[in-house]
């Protein structure tokens, strides 16, 4: 694996960290509004979508790992 494609791997795997910390603001800013059913199916559905960006950087994290690992030890 070549520096550029370590790279991408890093570069993919920093955004979704970003993304997700993006999705838990989002998440909590809801959970400190007024109470009321509107804003508690806001409030769910920020949570889906932290949810997603959760799993999408255990994902990017992972492929990176094995990026690193195939160029450091070659497997």
């Amino acid at each position: 694996m070549d520096e550029a494609e370590l790279d991408k791997l890093q570069a993919d795997y920093k955004k979704a960290v970003d993304d997700w910390v993006t999705a838990i603001r989002a998440e909590e800013e809801l959970a400190s509004v007024h109470h009321s059913v509107a804003e508690l199916d806001k409030w769910e559905e920020a949570h889906a979508i932290e949810h997603k960006a959760s799993r999408e950087v255990i994902y990017r994290k992972r492929l990176y790992e094995d990026g690193l690992r195939r160029d450091l030890f070659g497997f």
